[in-house]
């Protein structure tokens, strides 16, 4: 059992955030977490900042910013992290690790990412960097490229798994449409995004835009404490267990339709947590790209290999279903800012353990799994949350 609580969230909408700068940004997400933890900045001993960044801003050493944009941190200890998609789950890494040391007993983690002041091509040239560049770089589709790539493979293997895909896609969508914080609120439904058309493109190999999560803006916060804080507005949530396993950077070492490195994250962080599938309420996973989901399910034991589709065509994940999965839209509706996403998933999970999640509420939510993953499977993150 963890002395790690999470006593207090904040976090921004995600969209297209053309009027808000990343000092704004950390303003909107750190002032409510503050609020809801009932601390003022004098209170935090050091600040863990989420950052990817690789050229979306000019902008870098973002540690220094929240600093900037409340001058009441000005000599508070700041660091920034980085671990591509798994960004976030890095920074709430340190915080936890430097408050087990005991030298901080109580933090502020910060996940942030400013995308949209790109054009779409210099998106993919930025994100491509998140993989093995030597051997991966030139794909001109970016990061869908790689997915698109995984897809194919696995698609050749065992068989078309379009409606599995569109199915996915379909629930995140639902499920976004009762996030207030979601990039895209919209039900698109199964049909559209099981068909290809001029408005839901081929991107890469059998994955269409319905299957690519958003390019996206925004900010989450969380404050972290050794303990439950009495002044508190919100219900503590803690950690039963975490992990960290990583893999190999190359695609060409490993096998593409399997997520190993996440698998043996899943398999340490629920014996750790003493815990099996069946006594979660919910899963809030990294579904960058419909098949990334897909495998997620195989690879936390939901299903065989290559029979992932089943999960979802049987309604396993679905918000009514046996372990609902993404119950905030995921990436996919939620979106997808890359330093920001890790902490978001966390703050969702917070705020369906402490009953605050209102439309999105799974009915007596109680113990929750977060899996965040930086590149192709390359890092994976795994929390097992429980209400406090």
């Amino acid at each position: 059992m963890s002395n790690a609580y999470i006593v207090g969230w904040g976090h921004t909408p995600f969209g297209k955030l053309d009027k808000l700068d990343l000092e704004q940004m950390i303003r909107d997400a750190v002032q409510p977490a503050l609020d809801s933890a009932g601390l003022e900045p004098k209170d935090i001993d050091g600040i863990f900042l989420g950052h990817f960044n690789a050229g979306f801003v000019g902008q870098d050493f973002t540690a220094s910013l929240p600093a900037v944009a409340m001058p009441e941190f000005r000599h508070t200890p700041a660091v920034r992290a980085e671990n591509a998609c798994a960004t976030g789950s890095a920074a709430i890494w340190a915080a936890l690790d430097a408050m087990a040391a005991g030298r901080m007993k109580r933090t502020l983690v910060i996940g942030m990412e400013k995308m949209n002041e790109l054009t779409t091509p210099q998106v993919a040239a930025t994100l491509i960097k998140c993989s093995y560049v030597k051997e991966e770089g030139a794909d001109p589709a970016g990061f869908a490229g790689i997915f698109g790539g995984i897809a194919s493979k696995y698609f050749e293997r065992f068989g078309d798994q379009s409606d599995a895909l569109a199915a996915i896609s379909a629930k995140n969508h639902s499920n976004g449409m009762h996030n207030p914080y979601a990039h895209m609120r919209r039900d698109f439904g199964f049909d559209f995004c099981r068909t290809p058309s001029e408005k839901n493109p081929f991107v890469s190999g059998p994955l269409k835009r319905s299957d690519c999560s958003l390019v996206s803006d925004g900010a989450a916060a969380l404050v972290l404490s050794t303990e439950p804080l009495p002044g508190a507005k919100v219900a503590p949530v803690r950690w039963r267990s975490r992990t960290h396993v990583n893999d190999f950077l190359p695609m060409s070492r490993r096998d593409p339709t399997r997520f190993e490195g996440s698998a043996l994250a899943w398999q340490k962080g629920l014996a750790s947590a003493q815990a099996g599938l069946g006594d979660l309420s919910f899963v809030e996973t990294h579904d960058c790209f419909t098949i990334a989901e897909m495998l997620e399910y195989e690879a936390m034991g939901l299903a065989p290999h290559g029979q992932g589709k089943r999960v979802i065509l049987d309604g396993v994940t679905r918000k009514d279903g046996k372990l609902p999965v993404n119950p905030s839209g995921g990436l996919k509706s939620k979106g997808h800012p890359i330093g920001a996403t890790g902490v978001s998933q966390h703050v969702m999970a917070a705020m369906q353990l402490s009953g605050t999640a209102g439309g999105m509420q799974v009915p007596n939510a109680s113990v929750g799994a977060v899996f965040n993953m930086g590149g192709s499977a390359v890092a994976s993150y795994l929390s097992i949350l429980e209400s406090a």
